[in-house]
Parts: structure tokens; C-alpha cells; sequence
């Protein structure tokens, strides 16, 4: 039996192929063409900052926890973030299992100017492709779903339509994995994406694998201002704040009081 990571990349992998039907890859090239590079240097200077920086994220719903905002307002949540100080902004576009779309991420782009990832399963050219039209400055790549090889050839793909990518890790293996890839952004996921189970420890016990120069993002797991002192402890250069932010009534109160508590 399948993990939910693979069922998400199946269903990810159809998303594509309607989309090359819809889009041919060659015309959606052109379009990224008369655009010119992206933003990724915006991305990488956002997170190398001397302070922690943080990536808030604009979702939906999770495999895990299903719907997590009812209404959800995410522009005036983009607009949230931004006042509040948020570094980059983090925004789901897959849509079956988190209730996201390109929609919505075009949407947020035109609201706010802070750099955005496009968080999405990326397991083909074309969805890199996809991020940059849609006027992300970032992309997620997860080594649970890329050999080195492939994750290689994404990785020099959004090199060269001007992307900053957040590599995705694990565990050792996959850590190595990113590094021999050519990663400049690792995030280390405490949610294990096979089985959605969440292990702080892991960000610490993997922190001493990224090479000095690599900026070094915690995911998943934080819930509050002790939680991301606690990374910031182990090394962590930025954090990536879901949940615990799209819950929140406040949401500016408890980024402030994130950052102040990760000095």
C-alpha cells in the first residue's frame, strides 16, 4: 500500500498531464521567455538575514487535519502577513487535499510584494515552469519524491528561470541527497510526509548535515513562540509557519511574538 505522499504524487502527475493539454509545455516556455528571470535572489536574500526569518504559509486545509479555515480570507491574510513583517509568504496550490489553486496564488501575488513560494508537489519540468508564469520567486522540491539526479535537473531548471527552490528533507539520506544536488535552501520537515506524524527532534538531529552557506528552514511542528526558540537554538535560520498561523485570531500578535522569543 502507498503512502499519502505517493498518492498526492499520482494525483499530481494527472494534474500535470491535463495541464500540458490545456497548456503545451513549449508555449507555456515562451510565456516564461517574454517574462524574463524570476525573482529567486529576492527569495535567498529574504531568508539570509542576520535574524530568524519566517515563511508564512496561506492553506486551506492539510492531509492531516482537513479543513483548517472555514471561511478563509486569504488575501486579508496575505495582507496580515505582510503588515506583520512576514519574510516570504508560502501559499498552496494543490488542490484535492489542501484546497488550494493557481487562482489563489495569482491572487495573493497581485495583493502583496513579499517574496512567494509556490508550495505545491512538484514531480514534473513543467509545474517549475507553471511557478514562474504564475510570478512565484520559489519552489518546493521534496526529496522523499526526486532521485538526486532528477532533483539536480529541477534544481539547475529554476536556476535558470530565475527561482530559488526550498529543498525538503527528512532524514540523513535525503539530506545528503539535497547537498549532492546543489541546494542552497534545505528545510527539514518534522512532519513525516509519509504518515503525516510530526517529530520536533528531527530538525536538530539533522542541522549538523547542512553545510555552512546553505540556508537552513525548520518545517512543520510550530505551534508558538517557545517551539520556534527552540529551533532557532539548534541553528535554524528561518522557519515555515503553517498551521499554527492560519489557526491563530491574531495572526500578527504571534508572528511578533515568534520572533521575539527567536533571538
Amino acid at each position: 500500500m502507498g503512502t499519502i505522499l505517493d498518492t498526492i504524487a499520482a494525483h499530481a502527475r494527472e494534474r500535470v498531464a491535463a495541464d500540458r493539454a490545456a497548456l503545451p509545455l513549449e508555449t507555456l516556455r515562451e510565456l516564461c521567455r517574454a517574462d524574463g528571470p524570476g525573482g529567486g535572489d529576492r527569495f535567498l536574500a529574504a531568508l539570509k538575514q542576520p535574524r530568524m526569518r519566517f515563511i508564512c504559509e496561506i492553506k486551506k486545509a492539510s492531509p492531516s487535519k482537513g479543513v483548517i479555515s472555514e471561511d478563509f480570507p486569504y488575501l486579508d491574510i496575505a495582507r496580515e502577513y505582510e503588515a506583520a513583517g512576514a519574510d516570504a509568504v508560502s501559499c498552496l496550490t494543490e488542490p484535492k487535499w489542501f484546497l488550494g489553486s493557481d487562482g489563489i496564488f495569482q491572487a495573493v501575488r497581485r495583493e502583496i510584494s513579499l517574496p512567494m513560494l509556490r508550495k505545491d508537489f512538484t514531480v514534473d519540468e513543467y509545474q517549475i515552469y507553471q511557478a514562474r508564469y504564475l510570478g512565484a520567486e520559489a519552489v518546493l522540491l521534496i526529496c522523499s519524491l526526486l532521485e538526486t539526479e532528477t532533483l539536480a535537473r529541477f534544481l539547475d531548471l529554476a536556476h535558470r528561470l530565475g527561482l530559488a527552490a526550498l529543498v525538503e528533507a527528512h532524514d540523513e539520506k535525503e539530506i545528503r541527497s539535497a547537498v549532492e544536488a546543489g541546494a542552497e535552501i534545505i528545510g527539514v520537515n518534522n512532519r513525516n510526509l509519509k504518515d503525516f506524524s510530526v517529530d520536533f527532534s528531527n530538525a536538530a538531529r539533522l542541522r549538523d548535515l547542512i553545510p555552512p552557506g546553505c540556508v537552513y528552514v525548520a518545517e512543520s511542528g510550530v505551534t508558538g513562540p517557545e517551539d520556534a526558540a527552540a529551533l532557532r537554538k539548534t541553528g535554524a535560520d528561518a522557519a515555515l509557519i503553517g498551521e499554527a498561523l492560519m489557526r491563530a485570531e491574531d495572526k500578527s500578535a504571534l508572528l511578533r511574538a515568534m520572533r521575539e522569543a527567536a533571538v
